[in-house]
């Protein structure tokens, strides 16, 4: 019979396959019909003429060696169980210190949230400066476009007032 842990199979030898069946079989209600069976075969000797004391010796003897070894059994079950647990309460530190880990990487990963987002603030802001900049300045232009037209306007109208000028000139001439 093989046993399967957390990480490893162990291979069970032969007495504590044995024992594993043993200790599971004396919980059963199967074992409970049994061992009555014995008891009242053992008694009913009586009525075969055997004597009261040697009944008793056989039945005394009996029950001390099935306890022995049921005691015997049960421990090997316990520390089949304790190494269980221990590997249990292994699995739970690990577990726990993974947690721990985790809720470490949890708090930096906030932390980097939380400078992220004064990034984002900080970038909107600039954004904003930059918009309003960009909003300055193309006004500055449209500015400067209307003054250069205007400005344009007037060279063009002195430049018509000469042009008649001049021809009023040549005309005098």
């Amino acid at each position: 019979m093989k046993e399967k842990n957390s990480e490893e199979i162990k291979i069970v030898s032969p007495l504590e396959e044995a024992s594993i069946k043993v200790t599971a079989w004396v919980g059963t209600p199967v074992s409970v019909v049994m061992h009555t069976i014995f008891f009242i075969g053992i008694f009913s000797l009586k009525w075969f003429g055997m004597p009261l004391d040697q009944i008793l010796l056989v039945l005394t003897t009996a029950v001390s060696l099935e306890a022995i070894y049921l005691a015997i059994f049960i421990q090997m079950t316990i520390n089949r169980q304790e190494a269980k647990l221990h590997e249990v309460r292994e699995d739970i530190e690990e577990l726990g210190e993974d947690v721990e880990e985790i809720g470490k990487d949890v708090d930096e990963l906030s932390e980097d949230l939380e400078e992220i987002g004064k990034d984002v603030d900080e970038l909107g802001e600039d954004f904003e400066e930059i918009t309003e900049d960009m909003e300055e300045e193309e006004k500055k232009e449209e500015q400067y476009r209307s003054e250069r037209n205007k400005n344009l306007q007037k060279i063009e109208t002195t430049l018509q007032s000469l042009i008649v000028e001049l021809e009023k000139m040549k005309e005098k001439k």
